[in-house]
């Protein structure tokens, strides 16, 4: 049981005639960082409000860390860090001080808890900078500052990545890996921008009109959306010599065209490359391919739209 961070057992969430979730079913495990997937009022945001305390359900029960009961909940929810629906800053002052007004509101009493938030995102160089100067980038690792200050075990970030740039992409989630590989942070991520998701995310949940439709892990995604990498060389034959006794995995096909169609490595094509290099084999195309995240989405609720 240590293992489920949360449960939601049949929740529903109703705002007059409409249902924001229905009968939703879903356990989140520790260690893991979950990509959440849905369009505009699929319930993503409902569902966050409802596990940090900001919203409450119509029916169901929710547990976290095994606990039930809203005396217990509220306890529980001293154990997460979370942004929903963008960070609260005061442009006037610094990165510091918005953190430190966040210390006493919350009754941290380390007030070294600061300095290392700020090394931890990235921030520790901007001790006399007003928020108002801050990048977009710089304001949402802020954001996320003041959702670690706690120091969490259960992260929820709902569209962290909106309105960034390419870089400031990169930044947030080489952050969120890093929060989940050095701290075991567990990590819940909602975004419209799904190929970051897929980039960051381990396990994937799709909810589509406040019911989950599917729950996946990379791996499983991988399979059901055929990724693979394309490998084209100058001799086929030495190239899958390579991949049986260099990477020892049969996990690959070869195409009519001679393309070998790679379903291992998807997150290390480096390794592959090197390999391959090594072993004197001449590559001529080396890509990650296949459906998109995106495109799979679309497929399970049938393509359809609705702002």
């Amino acid at each position: 049981m240590d293992s489920i961070i949360l449960e939601a057992k049949g929740i529903t969430k109703k705002y007059r005639q409409t249902l924001a979730l229905d009968n939703v079913e879903l356990k989140l495990q520790k260690g893991k960082i979950y990509g959440f997937i849905g369009q505009n009022g699929a319930g993503k945001t409902t569902f966050l409000r409802m596990v940090t305390g900001l919203a409450f359900p119509t029916g169901g029960e929710l547990a976290l860390w095994g606990k039930t009961g809203e005396k217990e909940l509220q306890e529980q929810r001293k154990r997460i860090g979370c942004i929903i629906e963008g960070p609260a800053l005061y442009p006037s002052m610094t990165a510091y001080q918005n953190l430190e007004v966040q210390r006493l509101q919350r009754g941290i009493p380390d007030k070294g808890i600061i300095d290392k938030t700020l090394k931890m995102v990235g921030l520790a160089d901007t001790a006399r900078k007003k928020v108002r100067n801050f990048s977009l980038g710089m304001k949402q690792r802020l954001g996320i500052a003041i959702a670690l200050l706690n120091t969490p075990e259960f992260l929820i970030l709902d569209e962290p990545i909106n309105g960034l740039d390419p870089q400031g992409i990169v930044d947030v989630r080489n952050l969120i890996k890093s929060l989940n590989k050095e701290y075991g942070m567990t990590i819940i991520i909602s975004s419209h921008i799904l190929e970051e998701l897929y980039n960051t995310a381990t396990d994937f949940i799709l909810i589509d009109h406040g019911r989950i439709i599917e729950e996946l892990s990379e791996a499983e995604l991988n399979e059901k959306c055929k990724q693979h990498i394309a490998i084209k060389a100058t001799d086929t034959n030495k190239a899958i010599m390579v991949l049986e006794e260099k990477l020892h995995t049969d996990k690959f096909k070869v195409m009519p065209d001679n393309t070998i169609q790679l379903y291992d490595f998807l997150n290390d094509t480096e390794k592959v490359a090197v390999e391959l290099a090594q072993s004197g084999v001449i590559v001529t195309g080396l890509t990650v391919t296949g459906d998109t995240l995106e495109q799979y989405f679309l497929d399970k609720i049938g393509g359809g739209k609705r702002d």
